[in-house]
Formats: structure tokens, C-alpha cells, sequence
């Protein structure tokens, strides 16, 4: 018989609007190497790029910021079911 499937919908939602620019919700659904991109590209690229750029690489983080926040959302609006399906038996990492 079949472990039932833990429910991460919540949680991985409130993290990826709250905290989701470092990557917290890929790490919540097991998603490490997409969890590390994230946080390499806020602590370390996008950082860089601005100090190098004048600032233009600034810009990059309300893109960083904004992309999660969506995800977020976009994890609420799916029933249960779904989320499960989705992104926890069938790993679809990105949106």
C-alpha cells in the first residue's frame, strides 16, 4: 500500500510570496538545484551585475522578486489534486 502524499501547497505558496527570491518554495517541494539557482542569482549575480553595470543590473531583481510571487499564486489557484499531481509526483519545477 501506498504512503499518502504530504500536501506542501500551502507552505510552498506562502514561501515562494514571502521569501520566494531566495528560493525558499523550490526547496519546500524538493526542487534543490532550481533552489540553488535562485539563490545564487540574488546573493551573487544579480549583485555583481549591478555594482559593475551602475546599478543596471538592479533592475534583474524586481524580476527575481516578481517571478515567485506569481508562482505563488499560481500554486493557491490549483485544487489540491492538481498541486499534488503538478509538482510534487511529477516535478514540474518551473510555473
Amino acid at each position: 500500500m501506498e504512503k499518502p502524499v504530504e500536501n506542501k501547497k500551502i507552505m510552498a505558496a506562502v514561501t515562494a510570496i514571502l521569501v520566494g527570491y531566495i528560493g525558499i518554495h523550490k526547496f519546500v517541494l524538493g526542487y534543490n538545484q532550481e533552489g540553488i539557482i535562485y539563490l545564487i542569482a540574488n546573493l551573487v549575480i544579480i549583485p555583481t551585475l549591478g555594482s559593475l553595470t551602475c546599478g543596471v543590473g538592479f533592475a534583474l531583481y524586481g524580476i527575481t522578486y516578481l517571478i515567485p510571487v506569481i508562482e505563488g499564486i499560481i500554486y493557491l489557484t490549483k485544487s489540491d489534486e492538481d498541486f499534488i499531481n503538478t509538482y510534487q509526483l511529477n516535478k514540474k519545477a518551473w510555473f
